[in-house]
């Protein structure tokens, strides 16, 4: 008897305990509650942290979270109004602000982004179908490419590098798609705080395109840099012939003028010395005569002169033995 009372006792005490610990919740300060009796939400919102009661059994206790959460959409590609295929990834930031008509609309957070895929990738694709590629990559209407210098010429007919002017820009395309979006977005119970373009790729079509203009670019540059340089080789080779002309022509007329200076000398020198008296210029004579025999006559050498000639007067007179 004892023992029945006992497991009775312990049987009620551990019934109280689980009641009262079934009806006592706790509300944590990043979160906000939902009480539902039988699925159906009950009373307002609990966004008040603290310990709570509920009935037992009875009520539920649907956890929200009230933080800022974030929306990081897949890319995918979407055509441009210039009719470019783009590959948009883009991200967002939300929050929960109406707790009872997100449970009432959504229920929980993936059913939550599961909406969220739906609507800012459709507002993000009307978007961009409705601007130009330059309008959803520029960042401003003022930014300035950095263009380089050899890229043109002032008779180029293609302006290489050069922007083309736009009327928004991709903050404002940001914002429609923002403004567009918050209102759909609104009948949940959600708060969509922010929508930014992470990353935008030229498609797989729109690449080979994109990489012709660049190799035009850098061909057109490689072409002057290749002009240039062999008009700057053809003034060094021009420069090079007239200047070496010009030094062999005043070598050649230092080398003349010191010749016949020299020579002028020499005459002068031989002069003096053998015009002293008309010995000396004989001797000078019969010297300068022998050694023209040694320019003139060899051991074939067969002369035909005349009597009266200057050559001949020492031959004549010369003794055979």
């Amino acid at each position: 008897m004892n023992n029945v009372k006992q497991i009775l006792i312990i049987s009620v005490s551990v019934i109280l305990i689980y009641v009262s610990y079934s009806s006592f919740y706790t509300v944590n300060e990043v979160e906000q509650v939902i009480i539902t009796q039988f699925g159906k939400p009950i009373g307002d919102p609990v966004t008040t942290a603290g310990l709570k009661t509920k009935i037992p059994f009875i009520q539920d206790v649907n956890p929200i979270d009230k933080r800022i959460l974030e929306w990081d959409g897949a890319p995918s590609d979407m055509p441009t109004k210039d009719k470019l295929y783009i590959s948009v990834d883009i991200f967002a930031r939300w929050r929960i602000v109406e707790p009872l008509q997100f449970f009432l609309r959504l229920r929980d957070e993936r059913s939550a982004q599961s909406r969220l895929d739906d609507i800012l990738g459709s507002e993000t694709r009307n978007a961009v179908a409705k601007h130009e590629l330059i309008e959803i990559i520029r960042t401003t209407k003022d930014r300035m490419p950095l263009r380089d210098s050899f890229l043109s010429t002032e008779n180029d007919n293609e302006d290489f590098g050069s922007l083309v002017p736009i009327e928004k820009g991709r903050k404002l395309v940001e914002q429609e798609i923002f403004d567009a979006a918050a209102d759909k977005v609104a009948v949940f119970g959600i708060e969509l705080l922010d929508i930014r373009f992470k990353r935008i790729n030229y498609n797989e079509s729109v690449r080979p395109k994109i990489y012709d203009r660049m190799i035009s670019e850098r061909r057109q540059i490689a072409e002057r840099f290749l002009s240039e340089g062999n008009g700057e080789a053809a003034r060094i080779r021009g420069n090079r012939e007239r200047d070496l002309n010009k030094i062999q022509s005043e070598a050649y007329q230092a080398v003349e003028e010191i010749r016949g200076q020299a020579d002028a000398k020499a005459t002068e020198i031989y002069a003096n010395a053998y015009n002293q008296s008309p010995e000396s210029v004989s001797f000078y004579e019969f010297t300068r005569t022998m050694q023209a025999y040694n320019f003139i006559i060899s051991q074939n050498t067969t002369l035909v002169l005349s009597t009266d000639s200057e050559i001949f007067k020492f031959l004549k007179n010369m003794d055979p033995e």
